[in-house]
């Protein structure tokens, strides 16, 4: 532990562990792992119960605490909590366009990466347990989105860890390969689409006027990115959130400013859709993406950039073809395509990198069914209904496949009622673990 310091309500204090890159050879490389312990303030001596927060990504450092601040808030009466930046990201050892190169080339910078899914994820969990708990230690665990993924992970390969766990928006399908969650996913966005297009009529035109203008010149963001139709179309991934139709609406309405030589794309606009659109903070996410739905029991085969193959299947979402039949110009969701790999400039370098991965074939599974069905860790789950990120259908059949979970489906809340809802996702299914509800 190297740093304890105070926050309005709160106490952090930073842990850094060494852990095997590779857990199966365990006296080979080590790379580091960043952790953050938060505790209430006065409560720093008590004997707490501990929550290890799995984060949502992939690739997504954990989010950096105020105070007593959303979600950490209602955590925090009950437990002393543990943020994890999951190997890759944030404090922990980075892996992005700076650091990747000192790997080698291509092919050895997949093979790194190789190990950077849910499995290598969960086992320097437990790992950390063992060094903060003790062996006989357990944890209640939060995963958020893909942390939920990992829970399912973590309840195949080291349940004995584990009091409880708590997911949000995270239960995948554990049968489904990346095409399948393409598939279930472009008609999930396509509904997005419509509402946000019922909720704002007027954005169909702007939407159409500014595809039509980046068909004909693509633009060129601060960063020095491409906003490409495509990029422009990637937009949609705010959808799924709950006032992202509304933040995607007033993006629209400063698209342009009259300039010298007339109408263009305002600056505004511009910067705004680049915060939305660059990777730079979290590479990761484009790199390892489809990858975390790799498993050679499901498809032996490789994930071959899945999003992109299976957007063929869905015509509807063709700008050029939408602006030529007249119709609203569609925006895409969480799909990773490899035209990002030369729009982004914090993606370039790892194009290759990326490609490599894509191809790579028989992707050791993530879940065991047998130990999931005869699970007894008591697991609580939100389920959103019609979530735009992870397949409802998918996390329903997941819930009755993993003994002893129960699920809360609400329609309240979209994919990031955690982090929106004032703690009161979490205190639901707290209280559904105590026996309330």
């Amino acid at each position: 532990m190297s740093a304890v310091f105070r926050q309005p309500g709160v106490v952090l204090a930073d842990h850094l562990f060494q852990v095997p890159l590779d857990h199966d050879v365990p006296g080979g490389e080590q790379i580091e792992v960043y952790a953050r312990e938060v505790v209430a303030a006065g409560k720093e001596n008590a004997e707490l119960p501990w929550l290890l927060y799995l984060q949502g990504g992939p690739g997504g450092r954990v989010g950096r605490p105020l105070g007593r601040d959303g979600w950490l808030d209602r955590a925090l009466e009950d437990y002393r909590v543990l943020l994890l930046d999951q190997r890759g990201t944030g404090r922990s050892t980075p892996a992005n366009r700076q650091t990747l190169p000192q790997r080698g080339d291509a092919a050895q910078q997949a093979a790194y990466l190789c190990h950077f899914r849910a499995d290598s994820i969960v086992r320097d969990a437990e790992l950390i347990r063992r060094r903060l708990l003790g062996d006989q230690g357990r944890w209640t665990l939060l995963g958020q989105s893909f942390g939920g993924f990992c829970t399912l992970t973590y309840l195949s390969l080291a349940p004995e860890g584990l009091r409880e766990a708590l997911v949000t928006g995270g239960l995948a399908g554990l049968r489904s390969s990346a095409a399948d969650v393409y598939r279930a996913a472009y008609p999930r966005v396509a509904r997005k689409n419509a509402a946000h297009y019922a909720r704002y009529p007027q954005d169909v035109e702007a939407a159409r006027r500014v595809a039509e203008h980046l068909l004909a010149a693509p633009a060129r963001l601060p960063d020095g990115g491409t906003l490409t139709v495509e990029a422009f179309q990637a937009l949609g991934l705010m959808l799924g959130s709950g006032n992202g139709s509304d933040l995607l609406h007033y993006l629209l309405e400063d698209a342009w400013v009259h300039g010298a030589a007339g109408p263009e794309l305002s600056d505004t606009f511009l910067a705004g859709a680049q915060s939305k659109l660059s990777f730079a903070d979290g590479p990761l996410y484009a790199v390892l993406h489809e990858s975390i739905y790799g498993q050679r029991s499901v498809d032996p085969g490789p994930t071959g950039w899945a999003a992109e193959r299976v957007r063929a299947e869905f015509p509807g979402f063709d700008a050029a073809k939408a602006l030529a039949d007249g119709a609203p110009v569609r925006f895409t969701g969480e799909m990773i395509y490899p035209w990002m790999f030369d729009t982004d400039p914090a993606l370039r370098p790892l194009r290759e990198t990326a490609d490599l991965l894509a191809r790579r074939r028989d992707w050791p599974d993530l879940y065991d069914h047998d130990a999931l069905a005869a699970n007894r860790v008591p697991v609580f789950a939100a389920v959103y209904h019609d979530d735009m990120y992870v397949d409802t259908a998918d996390s329903l059949a997941t819930a009755d496949a993993v003994g002893g979970l129960r699920a809360w489906v609400t329609n309240e809340w979209e994919h990031d009622g955690l982090k929106v809802s004032g703690g009161r996702v979490l205190d639901r299914l707290i209280d559904m673990a105590r026996g309330r509800v």
